[in-house]
């Protein structure tokens, strides 16, 4: 409530979430005649609400496909991240994930909560795998497989470099990024996107992804998971979970503000990626996580919470970008007040400012020479 008194601009909006995420639920229950998609639908808004609302963007078709792929790498990931298992049990799992689609009686028990029934139950996204056209059957599949062999090769070897970490990052998001640029070619409704520039749009969300869930990986119970690349962290401290000790916090901050500069790289190649997009419902989902994840990095920068718990853009805040986001002058705006915030933030005594400013003022100037920013009035930034 305090929330919405300091930004009563928000309220509307968020109303208006929260009527459509009940229109939402209400529209999928007709899958409920066909108990593999009421399934599909359901596990989506346990797993992740806000994708489960950012898909509704899409036409019926794709948002079909695209459900099945999310609940498929979601998978992939629960089998990745469940350190209770030996890695030697993990390892043939991803490498053979793929072939599970064509099994209807394959499951396998690994996570918890809502993902450990996603596992135990997955016989019904095999289902509706098998219901997609082959042409996005075999796009899910090839970059199932790609991913799943990555994500094994990680398992048995840590980050250690800057490479391990864009390669990490390329198998853990970057290749879902790919897979969803085919999806719209397929469809008819988009151009065939350069890979490099597809990928960038998932490197930028999964960089953002490793530095929020700093805590929630060293504080992992068997084992800690560390994908903050050495090559980065080592100039701070010795060890990586030393970052969580209030007499580190001056080096965990320097180290936290490289890392930021490191996802910023990808910035201009997402701009161009949306800035290509036709269809509208494709623009807007989007432009809407890459905006969100843009603001929730203007808010990690400088920021020493994120060594202590949970840092997340207000629900409001998060509701006005998914209502007001249309055009690819809302995306330039957006980025460019993001950008100004985090200028802003930057301490002139950082070792890492001069490239951090060297960044934000490329991409600022890329929202400028968009001829865009006079187009829209209100601001995401407020």
């Amino acid at each position: 409530m305090q929330e919405i008194l300091m930004h009563p601009d928000e309220l509307y909006p968020l109303v208006k979430l929260m009527l459509t995420a009940k229109r939402v639920e209400k529209k999928t229950s007709v899958w409920l005649l066909q108990p593999h998609w009421a399934f599909c639908y359901a596990t989506l808004r346990k797993v992740s609400r806000s994708f489960a609302l950012v898909i509704q963007q899409l036409p019926s078709d794709l948002r079909n496909v695209v459900c099945v792929y999310y609940l498929v790498l979601r998978a992939l990931d629960t089998v990745e991240d469940d350190t209770s298992l030996a890695i030697e049990v993990r390892v043939p799992i991803l490498r053979n994930f793929y072939c599970n689609f064509y099994d209807p009686q394959w499951h396998f028990s690994c996570g918890t909560k809502a993902f450990k029934v996603l596992m135990d139950q997955f016989h019904h996204v095999s289902t509706a795998f098998l219901e997609l056209d082959t042409n996005y059957q075999e796009v899910i599949k090839d970059i199932t497989k790609r991913m799943g062999e990555g994500m094994a090769k990680f398992l048995c070897k840590e980050v250690e470099t800057i490479d391990d970490y864009n390669e990490y990052s390329f198998y853990a998001s970057g290749l879902c990024g790919l897979g969803l640029s085919k999806f719209f070619y397929v469809s008819g409704r988009e151009d065939l996107a350069p890979e490099s520039i597809s990928i960038s749009m998932g490197l930028f969300l999964q960089k953002i992804s490793i530095i929020r869930d700093y805590l929630e990986d060293i504080n992992e119970v068997p084992k800690c998971r560390m994908f903050w690349p050495r090559q980065i962290w080592s100039k701070y401290v010795n060890k990586l979970e030393d970052f969580k000790y209030e007499e580190n916090s001056v080096k965990a901050v320097q180290c936290l503000n490289e890392m930021v500069t490191n996802a910023l790289l990808y910035v201009e190649d997402c701009l161009t990626s949306m800035s290509s997009l036709r269809d509208p419902a494709i623009f807007q989902f989007c432009a809407i996580p890459q905006i969100i994840n843009m603001g929730n990095l203007s808010m990690y920068y400088n920021n020493v919470e994120i060594f202590k718990g949970v840092v997340e853009m207000r629900r409001g805040l998060c509701a006005k970008i998914i209502d007001q986001t249309r055009t690819m002058a809302d995306v330039y705006r957006a980025f460019y007040d993001f950008c100004c915030i985090m200028e802003s933030k930057v301490d002139r005594d950082d070792p890492n400012a001069t490239s951090t400013l060297k960044r934000l003022e490329a991409i600022l100037k890329t929202c400028r020479d968009s001829g865009t920013l006079n187009q829209r009035l209100s601001s995401f930034s407020s």
